[in-house]
């Protein structure tokens, strides 16, 4: 598949199969999520990769800090919020580094992490895999982030739930550039 192919034909689809990825696979979309351009070559990026146990227990550090926020709650909420990291049989979560030096700035990192995204989520096109990009609550709480080995000021910019496709979504027509663009030349 083609650069152009796999950005054209890239969807989200959270309709994940439960089948494990090879940990080969893995590792060659997080070989190309590194590929991204960076500012001074300060390779911003930070992931977690989660399967198996370590999705049981993302579930659990979820539904602990879902209760302190919210006390009193059912045990079923406890149990379905438990469930969300198995939505998918891997998720690869991806923080941000803070700038260390003045030259570098915040933004150039978070932009920089966002292409290795990006760039992960062409290549798992390319490999017939399927990607679901989430955020959310989970992704500006502590507890999840001190779980995961980030900081608590350091920027969670995605879960990225990943596994082999049950369903293949239909290509929805994206706007055209057209009107978001001036030419000036």
């Amino acid at each position: 598949m083609d650069v152009f192919e796999a950005i054209h034909k890239r969807r989200s689809n959270a309709k994940i199969k439960q089948d494990a990825v090879p940990r080969a696979a893995i590792e060659k979309l997080l070989s190309a999520a590194v590929q991204a351009p960076n500012h001074y070559k300060v390779r911003p990026w930070r992931f977690a990769v989660l399967t198996g146990n370590g999705l049981n227990k993302l579930g659990d550090v979820f539904a602990a800090s879902f209760a302190d926020r919210q006390p009193g709650l059912p045990a079923e909420a406890l149990d379905k919020t438990r469930a969300l990291p198995h939505r998918s049989p891997l998720i690869i979560a991806v923080g941000v580094d803070k700038p260390c030096e003045p030259k570098v700035s915040e933004v150039e990192n978070i932009i920089a992490v966002s292409a290795a995204c990006q760039n992960l989520l062409l290549a798992a096109e390319a490999e017939g895999l399927a990607v679901k990009w989430r955020t959310g609550e989970w992704a500006l709480d502590v507890k999840v982030k001190e779980f995961l080995g980030f900081a608590p000021d350091q920027h969670l910019i995605a879960f990225l739930y990943i596994g082999y496709p049950e369903v293949t979504p239909e290509p929805q027509p994206r706007p055209s550039f057209e009107d978001r663009t001036v030419w000036m030349g």
